[in-house]
């Protein structure tokens, strides 16, 4: 049974990753991206996870990184398999937080250079409240911060019109709720919407959970390279 308090959280789990995980992982992608990364999954890169209903994939990402990021999706083998160790050894913290999480999506490492950032969102729960994998939270994990800039942040709001009437039927606690479609920069009504800024610089290895209807984004990088790993927890009808 979805609360709406899950889908609302913000919280951390430090040492979600072990120093030496850290250096395993920032090792891994970088024998990925070696000389030619910035171009293969950056500048080059046509496909993104984002989508807008009514845009392109191209539109899409002018919309949510409109300075460009880079992207490797999947990570490589090991990496995959240190992450899935952390998020075994996680759970129990994992569910206190989201009780109906049961599993983790795949995880996607990105890096933003200078100038680079995520423009304010919502991600969403599901395309329907009713299908059968439904997002709890993200889960952003950072690997090495900028020198400058880069920060990850939540919005929070008290608008009315950030919520829809719809109902969400089985599998959801009576006094769920829905944010409405198409939160992101693309929208009028959600670009203007009044909002709070929570600013945070968590430690290397620290994961840090946002609920799948909570808005964030990123500062843009001025110094050095913002480097992570993003996945989401997923809850299974």
């Amino acid at each position: 049974m979805i609360h709406i308090a899950e889908t609302l959280t913000v919280t951390s789990i430090e040492n979600f990753l072990t120093p030496d995980e850290v250096i395993t992982l920032i090792t891994a992608v970088d024998d990925v991206v070696g000389d030619t990364g910035v171009r293969r999954f950056d500048t080059e890169r046509t496909t993104t996870l984002h989508s807008i209903p009514g845009h392109t994939s191209e539109q899409a990402m002018a919309v949510y990184e409109p300075a460009g990021r880079l992207e490797i999706h999947p990570p490589p083998e090991l990496a995959t398999t240190v992450l899935d160790h952390a998020v075994e050894r996680a759970m129990p913290a994992l569910r206190r937080a989201l009780p109906a999480l049961t599993s983790c999506r795949e995880w996607m490492y990105v890096e933003y250079a200078p100038g680079q950032h995520i423009t304010p969102h919502i991600d969403g729960i599901a395309p329907h409240p009713t299908d059968p994998v439904r997002q709890l939270a993200g889960i952003s994990v950072v690997l090495e911060h900028a020198q400058e800039g880069g920060e990850f942040f939540v919005e929070t709001t008290s608008h009315p019109a950030l919520w829809s009437d719809q109902n969400g039927g089985d599998g959801y606690h009576r006094a769920m709720a829905f944010t409405h479609d198409g939160a992101d920069h693309s929208a009028d009504w959600f670009r203007t919407m009044p909002r709070t800024r929570w600013n945070v610089r968590p430690a290397p290895g620290t994961a840090v959970l946002y609920g799948s209807q909570v808005t964030h984004g990123t500062e843009p990088v001025r110094t050095g390279r913002e480097r992570k790993l993003i996945s989401w927890l997923i809850s299974e009808v």
